[in-house]
């Protein structure tokens, strides 16, 4: 009797696609800083979703080099700690302009 190991298959591929806005929908928006802070939504996301891939090759005994979970990890911290550090400056700036009077 033979043991034979079948390969999991990744899960990646029954994840929900996010779906980007079309150009002409971007351009019905036309705000510059909307797109901004899309894009580095957008950019968290795909880092969170290359870490749970290199997690998930990890786990499987697919990923030969460790390393590269770490370097995942690493993009995805810094792009979380771009994000926050735009955001807590578009909010001080948000309530510097609704402290000026006209």
């Amino acid at each position: 009797m033979e043991n034979t190991f079948q390969r999991i298959s990744p899960l990646w591929e029954t994840f929900p696609i996010r779906e980007t806005p079309t150009v002409q929908e971007k351009k019905a928006e036309g705000s510059v800083f909307g797109d901004i802070f899309r894009s580095l939504v957008d950019n968290v996301r795909q880092t969170e979703d290359e870490v749970a891939k290199k997690e998930y090759l990890l786990s499987t005994g697919q990923l030969d080099n460790p390393v590269e979970l770490s370097m995942a990890l690493y993009k995805a911290e810094t792009s979380v700690a771009l994000f926050v550090q735009l955001r807590d400056k578009a909010l001080s700036a948000y309530s510097e302009l609704s402290r000026i009077s006209l």
